[in-house]
């Protein structure tokens, strides 16, 4: 199996349960950084193994049709994040105007990100063929 490159992220998208075997094709993957989407987030998701996951992002659906996300779900998941050291981000409440339930979470925003190699900006490279791979824009894969 051939070296991911570090400006390649891979993640997988978890909404509920019943998906959380995607948690471990993800961490199959030879990815620097690998990443749970945990939206739209429609049950809870207790006890999940994040061996091997460097960042969670939690939100809730949003739309006319949303369902409800309940904030216990939220809290737990940001919990065990925690215990386990990946970088958590709360993205939103969700809901049919996402802009009116914001996305503050216990008192406050929560936008960790993962420890990665960044890339130096435009103007402070050398030429664009000859760039090494650390230097080239992050891509960013999300598998359903």
């Amino acid at each position: 199996m051939s070296e991911w490159s570090p400006n390649i992220w891979m993640g997988g998208s978890v909404e509920s349960a019943k998906y959380v075997d995607r948690i471990d094709d993800l961490r199959r993957t030879r990815a620097h950084v690998r990443f749970l989407s945990l939206e739209p987030l429609l049950g809870p998701l207790t006890g999940i193994d994040l061996q091997g996951i460097h960042w969670a992002i939690v939100g809730g659906e949003s739309g006319p049709r949303a369902r409800p996300m309940n904030s216990a779900w939220v809290l737990d998941i940001r919990d065990q994040c925690r215990r386990a050291g990946v970088a958590f981000f709360f993205k939103q409440w969700g809901g049919t105007n996402k802009k009116r339930t914001g996305r503050i979470l216990d008192g406050r925003t929560w936008e960790e990100m993962p420890n990665a190699p960044v890339p130096r900006p435009l103007n402070q490279r050398q030429g664009s063929p000859g760039r090494s791979a650390s230097e080239r824009p992050t891509v960013t894969v999300v598998l359903r």
